[in-house]
């Protein structure tokens, strides 16, 4: 009677996580789109622009954008950039806007901090990631906008990265460094065909927006550059990222949504995100990460058919205490593994707080996280599993994973550490720690919850 009841539990445990595919954010990417063709066009020649890489046309890249806007309620335009090396600043993009980059053209990011216009932080961080204060204004924006496209014949928008990677290194930063392309309140955004190089810190970053899509794009920086990351959504909804390349000197794909006190308060969550059909590597961090910063919450994931590979992490959930928020209904599958240090990192102590303003006794919810149809090659820690003991991580599901140890069988082998988590697992090798093997704790806060 006990092994049948711990049979059916699992059953219906399982069961109840499955729900997280079926409800959650399964269709996401099926609401993605090739770009419209648009009835005007322009380029970017037009508006004096030179594409030796050494003259500046950050204000022919302003003009032809202010020029388009008065197209916008005419079906659109699109901006079009023809072989050539395009040196710029920032500039901002507008709503109903397809910016084409052809074959061979190179969007050059300058590397003089002048050309750079220094922002107000982003309210759910209240400061810069880098630094307290401002920060450098992204390469290409998008502000409350509608119906905008960054695509092209797989043309690269290049970041030149380098430069303010040793500024960080130096710490002779005057703001935090800006990213490649930024959306900030927008929705029905595209990226797609696309490489995109050396971002000085995020590839491309959306942030409060609803219904992005990001396709076959390639996004590569250096192993060595400090704390760059590839696609982050960021208290966004329905998101799909799929059929993508990301190598970065940190996380390849890291989900967010605040920071703290700030991203308590401004409450907006990341949710409804599938990403499926991606390479990625993560040097010094993570293939997929959610948070540190995650105090609006993160829920409704979906990750599948990924390959990962020279990464110190594959999967990984980091918070905090005084984070607050939650993880939450994470399925993650069909992922394959090589060359990766811990296969699943989920971490209550980690990261650091943008000021003394937070609540010490705001602890965040990690729960009904699943795990399964995993292989791994050459993984050296199995998985860490660190909660917190005033908020255990619950309901982690496992099942279906097979990873191959470097030191699997020595006398240092250690390949599951877990403390305050509880969880389930079924046909999992190496066998993990007994916090997830029992069905009865597990399936009792499921069942509550």
């Amino acid at each position: 009677m006990p092994v049948m009841f711990c049979q059916v539990a699992l059953v219906l445990l399982l069961a109840l996580s499955g729900l997280i595919r079926s409800n959650g954010a399964g269709n996401v990417c099926d609401l993605g789109r090739r770009p419209s063709s648009r009835p005007h066009s322009v380029s970017i020649l037009e508006f004096g622009a030179v594409g030796d890489g050494k003259t500046l046309n950050t204000l022919a890249f302003q003009n032809a954008v202010f020029y388009l806007k008065s197209f916008a309620d005419k079906g659109g335009a699109q901006l079009y950039v023809p072989p050539g090396r395009w040196l710029t600043g920032s500039f901002n993009l507008t709503s109903h806007l397809t910016l084409f980059l052809e074959k061979d053209a190179v969007i050059l990011a300058s590397q003089d901090p002048s050309h750079w216009q220094a922002v107000d932080p982003l309210p759910s961080y209240g400061r810069g990631i880098d630094l307290p204060g401002k920060r450098y204004m992204s390469l290409i924006n998008g502000y409350m906008l509608h119906d905008v496209v960054v695509t092209g014949d797989n043309g690269t928008i290049d970041g030149q990265g380098l430069f303010w990677w040793d500024r960080f290194n130096s710490h002779s930063l005057k703001y935090s460094r800006p990213h490649l392309v930024e959306f900030v309140s927008s929705e029905n955004v595209i990226v797609s065909n696309l490489t995109f190089l050396n971002a000085p810190e995020y590839t491309i970053h959306s942030v409060y927006c609803s219904h992005v899509y990001i396709h076959r794009v390639t996004a590569n920086t250096s192993p060595e550059s400090p704390y760059t990351v590839g696609i982050v959504p960021d208290s966004s909804d329905n998101v799909c990222i799929q059929d993508s390349t990301i190598n970065m000197g940190y996380d390849a794909i890291s989900l967010k949504s605040g920071w703290d006190e700030y991203g308590i308060s401004y409450a907006r969550p990341t949710a409804n995100v599938q990403i499926r059909g991606v390479h990625l590597r993560a040097a010094s961090g993570s293939s997929i990460s959610f948070g540190s910063e995650m105090s609006g919450g993160i829920s409704d994931v979906v990750v599948l058919d990924a390959y990962m590979h020279n990464s110190l992490s594959g999967i990984a959930f980091r918070t905090t205490k005084g984070r607050g928020g939650y993880i939450k209904e994470i399925d993650v599958s069909n992922i394959h593994m090589v060359n990766v240090g811990t296969a699943f990192l989920a971490n209550g102590s980690f990261g650091t707080h943008p000021d003394s303003g937070f609540d010490e006794n705001a602890y965040p919810l990690v729960s009904h996280i699943r795990l399964h149809d995993i292989v791994g090659e050459n993984i050296s820690i199995a998985g860490d599993f660190f909660g917190t003991e005033e908020s255990p991580f619950t309901s982690v599901v496992l099942s279906n994973i097979s990873l191959s140890m470097t030191n699997s069988g020595s006398p240092d082998d250690d390949s599951w550490r877990c403390l305050y988590v509880e969880g389930s697992s079924e046909s999992v090798v190496p066998e993990p720690c007994y916090e997830l093997m029992s069905f009865e704790s597990s399936y009792g806060r499921a069942a509550a919850l």
